[in-house]
């Protein structure tokens, strides 16, 4: 009997530690637009946001460690105010993997030109759901539940809604905060205020739906059959064309295409004539800042 239930424990046991954390996210901080910065203050701000980001429960969901969403985050630390405070960009970049390849396509591609924040060697990182504690921190989780929910929106239509709320309840907490990329009023709807809201925004749902039906309709469908999924591919971005009509200038267009511009090239130089035509005539209405390398796919046989 006591055999059995120590055999017991150890399955137990070795079942909970299978499990990993949601994401895993590479972070990297550069300090080589400020001089004179103590590097182990460098290194204790890289290995602090490092456990903060890839030690934390993000959601009631278990992962095993191939299902970990991965992402970098690059912070340059491009000015500072006295000694605690900091004023970086941060650049995000996530990925999924791609059913039955090896092959792991971009999702997010953003930087951000706003990041100001409080840090000091012995600070801890503090963090709630439910009220500002730290730019810093809130900056961070802003970005890890949109990481999530773009790779769950990929999986399952609309599966990114919970990490949705929780990052427009960290906008929410944040306004009144005086610190800048939270509100509707700065950087003409290109900040953190506005990638949650166009995401959320039913005027903007096709975003979602293309989400989905690019990655589980098509790319997760390419190894077996190709011309079938960049059918599907084709037709999810046909779901771009009323966001583009009601928010010409959404952010999360610009986050699609610059996260996806190469990948969609590579993609339609495969197609028949016909289907190149069509994919050109509509990505260069939707992403003109990218018009001429859409129009390679046309000289690509």
């Amino acid at each position: 009997m006591l055999k059995h239930s120590f055999s017991l424990i150890c399955f137990l046991c070795v079942n909970l530690l299978s499990f990993s954390q949601e994401v895993r996210c590479d972070v990297e901080v550069n300090a080589q637009q400020i001089s004179s910065v103590d590097q182990s203050l460098v290194q204790t701000m890289e290995q602090s946001i490092t456990e903060f980001i890839n030690s934390k429960k993000w959601s009631g969901d278990q992962f095993k460690d191939f299902e970990q969403i991965e992402f970098n985050l690059l912070l340059n630390l491009e000015n500072r105010i006295g000694n605690e405070t900091w004023e970086a960009s941060l650049q995000i970049q996530s990925r999924r993997p791609v059913f039955g390849t090896s092959y792991t396509t971009p999702m997010i591609s953003f930087m951000d030109n706003d990041v100001v924040f409080n840090f000091s060697q012995f600070a801890n990182l503090e963090f709630s759901e439910t009220q500002f504690l730290s730019n810093l921190t809130s900056v961070l989780a802003y970005y890890v539940y949109m990481v999530m929910a773009y790779d769950y929106d990929s999986f399952k239509k609309k599966g990114g809604d919970v990490f949705l709320q929780k990052a427009q309840t960290l906008v929410n907490n944040a306004q009144g905060s005086d610190y800048p990329g939270w509100d509707s009023d700065s950087k003409g709807e290109k900040n953190r205020y506005w990638i949650v809201e166009n995401h959320r925004n039913a005027r903007t749902e096709g975003f979602r739906n293309c989400l989905y039906e690019y990655h589980r309709l098509g790319l997760d469908k390419m190894e077996s059959s190709p011309d079938e999924a960049r059918k599907a591919i084709l037709s999810a971005l046909e779901q771009l064309r009323p966001v583009f009509q009601n928010r010409p200038n959404s952010i999360n267009l610009r986050i699609f295409f610059n996260a996806k511009y190469t990948e969609i090239v590579k993609i339609f130089e495969k197609s028949d004539e016909a289907e190149k035509r069509k994919a050109v005539d509509l990505l260069t209405s939707l992403d003109p800042a990218n018009a001429t390398k859409y129009n390679e796919i046309l000289k690509n046989n």
